[in-house]
């Protein structure tokens, strides 16, 4: 793999990564507004926004293990430098001709 292809590998895992996290917070939005509503319009029923929490957790589960697998914020030159060493066990000053 060239430098440049192994920029553009570790830019598209950092991204990965702050989607899954902006996907989790998303998902805490989404339980508290559907549990609200629950709350509000029938406390005691059967709660029947776990399916819906349910259901989201799944996604999260595989955006995660895309994210996070084999193979969240502002990412500068440095994360992605950073993220080459982790993918190569190399750091980029000390690379080998």
């Amino acid at each position: 793999m060239t430098d440049e292809e192994l920029r553009k590998a570790a830019r598209r895992r950092l991204r990965a990564k702050s989607n899954f996290w902006s996907f989790v917070g998303v998902w805490a939005a989404v339980a508290l507004l559907l549990t609200a509503i629950w709350f509000i319009t029938s406390p005691g029923a059967y709660y029947w926004p776990v399916w819906a929490i349910f259901g989201m957790g799944v996604a999260a589960l595989f955006i995660g293990l895309d994210a996070y697998g084999p193979g969240h914020r502002y990412h500068t030159e440095a994360d992605v430098d950073a993220e080459i060493e982790r993918m190569t066990g190399r750091s980029r000053d000390n690379k080998e001709s």
